[in-house]
């Protein structure tokens, strides 16, 4: 009796506790379950808010925020690479309406006859290479102006301290802006944030016809453009951007290595017909002071 007691004691350690049984239920619960996710035959619920939106959802999303930060309602923003010689890229619907024509207004009462900066002096002298007229905005003058500002640091990755002040030019018929560059030659002009290394050229109107942007040393055949046809004879003479309203052009008057580059020599072609509004920002290696 003693020998059979002590052999059921046995049997019954080993058998399995109930506790045991669930922990293996649960086990083998789970692993079902995460062959079931990874096969993508069972997916967990996820609350709404959080659910990808459509890209209809994420477009008008984008819109509000930007109206709240801007001023009107702007486009769809796409950027478009011009050239690598130079670097050149194309902000598409950079401006609304409402900022462009802001802009226009603000400046309009103020307009004086163009310049250009003297590599010996430093200082404005007239010049027939240049028939504009224009006058200078303060920088971060106005919400509207610090709003814009801001928005084109945040494209360039350059702060809005390096920046100089809004330009607002004007071209009536025959009016035009004779190819240049943006970089000096001279010491007097980078004592104040150093060298220009960057332009953003926003476009403020469209143009009937001429007013185009060329870059005559740019290494583009300029004739593969889809818009060859639609250019002026001027615009026809090198890589060209036909001016339309709120977009915004930038390109670099320095490489990669910090060496000028010259294939950025750039001008304004005739206006032939109607009237082109544009803005300029020039933007320095340094902090420039105003």
């Amino acid at each position: 009796m003693t020998r059979g007691a002590r052999h059921n004691r046995v049997l019954s350690g080993r058998r399995s506790s109930p506790y045991t049984l669930i922990l293996a239920a649960l086990l083998m619960l789970s692993v079902v379950l995460l062959m079931l996710l990874a096969l993508g035959i069972f997916s967990l619920p996820v609350n709404s808010n959080d659910a990808p939106k459509s890209k209809a959802d994420r477009v008008s999303h984008i819109s509000v925020r930007e109206t709240r930060n801007g001023m009107g309602q702007r486009g769809e923003q796409w950027t478009e690479v011009l050239s690598w010689e130079p670097r050149a890229f194309i902000y598409h619907n950079f401006l609304s309406k409402e900022e462009c024509e802001y802009l226009i207004e603000l400046a309009k009462p103020h307009m004086e006859k163009s310049t250009v900066v003297d590599s010996a002096t430093g200082r404005s002298k007239d010049s027939r290479v240049r028939t504009s007229s224009g006058m200078f905005l303060g920088r971060g003058q106005d919400k509207i102006i610090r709003t814009i500002e801001k928005r084109i640091a945040d494209f360039t990755f350059i702060p809005v301290e390096h920046g100089e002040g809004l330009q607002i030019l004007h071209y009536e018929v025959g009016q035009k802006y004779e190819p240049h560059f943006d970089y000096f030659l001279d010491e007097f002009n980078i004592k104040n944030g150093g060298q220009r290394i960057a332009t953003l050229l926003m476009y403020l109107s469209d143009v009937e016809e001429g007013g185009e942007t060329v870059f005559p040393a740019a290494r583009v055949n300029s004739s593969s453009l889809p818009w060859y046809n639609e250019l002026s004879e001027c615009g026809k003479k090198g890589l060209s951007v036909k001016p339309k309203m709120g977009d915004a052009l930038l390109f670099w008057s320095m490489r990669p290595d910090a060496t000028l580059d010259p294939s950025s020599l750039h001008g304004g072609c005739p206006v032939l017909k109607g009237n082109k509004w544009s803005s300029t920002k020039w933007i320095h290696i340094h902090e420039y002071k105003v």
